[in-house]
């Protein structure tokens, strides 16, 4: 293999930092609309918050239990990745808000003005002091920390404002008396606001002479600080904001008395009590409100303490307002059709007689709901089983199973209840279906359930027959807008009849099935991988057509990458389309000089998986639910399905080939981790844009 190569691989905690440098290289890009650019500091600040809650969280509880974890996290102890994660993020904190300052000031030569507290004129303080009083103010709690015997607990990335004030001396200057009071009162009193999270945290202020004026909320309450306090007499007061990140791991009691949703509600509520993993304030805090803080609050340098800017949560800037500035936001592309499939007619007919490949969003996602509508209704279709990960909070998916169990239909729902941050949406849908009489199955023991399928058996001439669908990404109109993934509309009873063997092993756990077409995980994934990557190897050795083409949103199983490795030695040309980790090194001689490396940051989030096999010259082509990372292949329900529709295969081998030849938004992939952008002199492709494109001309045919 390659033990006598140094450094075979990229630390996943390290590559991963460097996908949400590229999240940041889009907010930096002059070439992207001024508030998309802002909204991509809001993409960043979000990723890094997960980041801390669970990647930083579960290092830091391997150092705490005083294990090195050189074997997990390859080559490095466990100290010493918590404190390299801590100096990256410090650098890309700082270029952030380098990056912010410099698209404020270019907002501004639009007549776009994000104003402070001490920018506020006379004509905006009437309506700012009534939006405080009127919407604010009784949205905000504040806590006057001198006196409390315990400290506040502080919610997990909710920012809040360390607030200092200075009061009056009204002592009197002489006497024994007053100096036995001057050392007895409390010259300062800290406090702390909680900034309200379901109130506008970006506020519009009335237009003037042509020019647009908002006021961050934190600033808001900054300028009616004087309102807020008013009973006390103090002469200064200071502000300034700080954010505790909590451990997100969920733990669960073994109360057997209990329903699993119970459990996984308790679970998610104590997570507001996870030990803390980062303390971010704002770096020009008053070194006494910053000790007073730390000591109270039990921070010490086993957390990650990050000096950072004014304002945290940047994450609402995902939420920035576009202020009906369309020429500073993507102007939004119209879904296209799927050639053949009409939605005003019976999809069902449709695909009983060829294959259909959407594409969303360069496809409508209405084909999905249409799908689900239609079996709802539908006298013929007697069952519907599908499985859920992530719903939209208003979800027309969730809406077409109930009506289809109104309608009498069998509907079972393998839904999983573990899909992190999205557990409590999941439960509240859980519990709704439950009421409406559809069976929910609640994953496999041990296991995520992450695969994206569906199968309804509709009785046709006395037999039932199946249609499905199967999908790279979640059943979800809202994330289907922005994310790209495709999903197969297919009657192939090879591939439906296995897949209904996936929804029996969620019901029948000790039964484990064989596949043929699907490759499956846990128990079929990983090696039907393996046989796949060795054939090309043997085909290449033989002079026949070999050769690998990936897209993934991260690579990190190490058997796999030396797998990969294998094959570059063997000669199998590799190329990799990575969104996000990348743990493997491409281009080095004697490991991976065959196998090449790029990621694609742009307007939509590559969301797809893709795998094309040579295969001697017949290509082997899936789509799947599964990266190649060790929790997908060996910890979780996924599924690979082969394309044997010649015009789909093609179609996906097209797309593939549109995104690698991106010169425009696609970065290389290297041991120097330096993110630089494909330059060539060849035509230049934005491959979204292209993919689009690809998709009108196909629909104009």
């Amino acid at each position: 293999m390659t033990e006598n190569i140094k450094n075979q691989y990229v630390n996943r905690e390290l590559s991963w930092l460097q996908f949400n440098a590229r999240v940041l290289q889009e907010a930096a890009d002059d070439t992207v609309p001024l508030l998309e650019r802002l909204r991509f500091i809001g993409i960043f600040s979000n990723n890094l918050d997960e980041f801390f809650k669970v990647r930083y969280a579960t290092i830091k509880r391997i150092d705490q239990a005083g294990k090195d974890g050189k074997n997990v996290l390859k080559g490095t102890t466990a100290n010493e990745l918590l404190e390299k994660i801590t100096n990256i993020v410090i650098k890309q904190q700082a270029e952030s808000l380098k990056t912010i300052d410099n698209i404020k000031y270019e907002l501004e030569n639009h007549n776009i003005f994000i104003i402070d507290e001490n920018q506020v004129t006379p004509d905006q303080d009437a309506f700012i002091r009534n939006y405080f009083v009127s919407k604010v103010s009784p949205a905000l709690v504040t806590y006057i920390l001198n006196d409390l015997e315990k400290f506040p607990h502080l919610k997990d990335s909710v920012a809040y404002l360390a607030v200092k004030l200075v009061l009056k001396d009204k002592i009197p200057k002489e006497g024994r008396i007053s100096k036995i009071l001057q050392q007895t009162t409390k010259e300062k009193i800290y406090a702390l606001i909680e900034i309200p999270k379901n109130t506008d945290r970006f506020v519009v202020l009335p237009e003037k002479d042509g020019k647009q004026f908002i006021i961050i909320l934190d600033d808001l309450i900054r300028y009616c600080m004087h309102i807020n306090f008013s009973i006390f007499d103090y002469v200064q007061a200071s502000a300034h904001m700080i954010k505790i990140t909590r451990d997100a791991q969920l733990d669960f009691d073994n109360d057997l008395s209990k329903s699993f949703i119970q459990k996984i509600s308790s679970s998610v509520r104590s997570r507001r009590d996870g030990e803390p993993v980062r303390f971010v304030y704002d770096k020009t805090i008053e070194r006494d409100t910053l000790d007073f803080l730390m000591e109270k609050m039990g921070v010490d340098n086993t957390d990650s303490i990050i000096p950072g800017g004014r304002y945290h949560n940047r994450r609402d800037y995902m939420n920035f307002p576009d202020l009906g500035a369309t020429d500073l936001v993507y102007q939004p592309i119209k879904p296209l059709a799927i050639p053949g499939l009409v939605l005003q007619g019976s999809l069902l007919n449709k695909i009983a007689k060829k294959d259909f490949l959407q594409y969303t969003p360069y496809h409508t996602f209405s084909y999905t709901v249409k799908f689900l509508r239609e079996s709802a209704i539908d006298p013929k279709v007697k069952s519907i089983k599908i499985t859920i990960y992530r719903l939209a909070n208003i979800s027309h998916i969730a809406s077409s199973l109930i009506n289809a169990a109104k309608n009498g239909k069998n509907v079972t729902v393998q839904i999983e209840l573990q899909a992190r941050f999205d557990e409590a949406a999941n439960i509240r849908y859980a519990e709704q279906m439950q009421r409406e009489g559809i069976h929910l199955i609640f994953g496999v023991t041990g296991l995520k359930v992450h695969c994206k399928a569906c199968i309804i058996e509709r009785e046709e001439k006395g037999k039932l027959k199946r249609y499905g669908f199967i999908s790279t990404g979640n059943f979800n109109e809202s994330t289907a807008k922005i994310y790209t993934d495709y999903t197969l509309f297919t009657t192939n009873e090879s591939i439906l009849k296995e897949t209904n063997r996936v929804f029996k092993f969620f019901e029948i756990n000790y039964k484990i099935n064989r596949y043929k077409h699907l490759l499956v995980s846990p128990h079929y994934t990983r090696s039907s991988l393996v046989k796949l990557i060795e054939k090309e190897i043997r085909n290449v050795k033989e002079g026949k057509p070999a050769g690998i083409k990936l897209k993934l949103n991260s690579l990190s199983d190490y058997d796999m990458i030396d797998r990969l490795y294998e094959a570059s030695r063997a000669g199998v040309k590799i190329d990799l389309i990575i969104r996000g980790i990348c743990c493997l090194i491409p281009g080095i001689p004697g490991m991976s000089e065959n196998i090449r490396a790029i990621s694609v940051i742009d307007k939509f989030l590559e969301h797809t998986r893709l795998y094309i096999f040579q295969n001697g010259g017949d290509p082997k082509v899936y789509i799947s639910s599964a990266d190649w990372m060790t929790r997908n292949l060996d910890r979780r329900v996924e599924v690979s399905c082969p394309i044997y529709d010649e015009d789909i295969k093609l179609e996906l081998m097209d797309t593939f080939d549109i995104c690698w030849k991106d010169n425009v938004k696609a970065r290389r992939l290297s041991k120097e981790q330096d993110n630089v952008y494909i330059k060539n002199d060849n035509e230049k492709v934005r491959s979204q844009k292209a993919t689009y494109d690809y998709y009108l001309k196909k629909l104009g045919n």
